[in-house]
């Protein structure tokens, strides 16, 4: 919890007193690999922060998984739009690995905005992170070849991502198909 505390003291200094405030929401849960927390069809509650693990979000197509996202140690994940609309998901939420994170509901979320605008502050920039981040994701979709989007998600993506997410996963959220991907990956090996 503490590397929490840090990176909202960071991000929207954070006070003492308010962390108090928003550490008693917390809710501390621990998952074993590939549990779904979130299903498709079922309103995303919650937003999760990970203090340890691997997860993703994912929907079906075709009966196929398509990722969506991936996040690790010290990040955010929900499935934002179904969290801020509080609508049906279109994705699953599903632990890659063994996972302890703390969550937060989304009733919890619209109290702390009314105690303290910095509560607003985080709410609206999780919400901007995410709206970037899909935004260049749309643009890097449509404009990069196989090769450069695989370079690219090296590159920005967390290690622990990279390393660790099966290569199928990893090839639907590229958009191509896993035996590109591995071509790919060999010629950048041969390279």
């Amino acid at each position: 919890m503490d590397k929490l505390k840090k990176i909202l003291i960071d991000l929207i200094q954070l006070t003492e007193e308010e962390w108090d405030i928003i550490k008693e929401k917390l809710n501390r849960q621990e998952y074993t690999a590939k549990s779904t927390i979130i299903k498709e069809g079922r309103i995303a509650d919650c937003i999760y922060f990970i203090e340890k693990g691997l997860l993703r979000t994912y929907y079906l197509r075709d009966g196929k998984e398509i990722s969506t996202y991936f996040a690790c140690d010290e990040q955010f994940i929900t499935s934002y739009s179904s969290f801020i609309s509080q609508t049906s998901s279109l994705e699953y939420l599903e632990t890659i690995e063994n996972s302890i994170v703390y969550s937060i509901s989304f009733a919890t979320m619209m109290e702390l905005y009314k105690i303290a605008s910095k509560f607003e502050k985080l709410g609206r920039l999780l919400a901007e992170k995410n709206y970037l981040c899909v935004i260049e994701r749309t643009r890097k979709m449509q404009t990069l070849t196989a090769k450069q989007k695989y370079l690219d998600f090296i590159d920005s993506y967390n290690k622990k991502i990279v390393q660790r997410v099966p290569q199928h996963q990893i090839a639907s959220y590229l958009g191509i198909a896993p035996e590109s991907l591995s071509r790919v990956r060999k010629e950048l090996s041969i390279s």
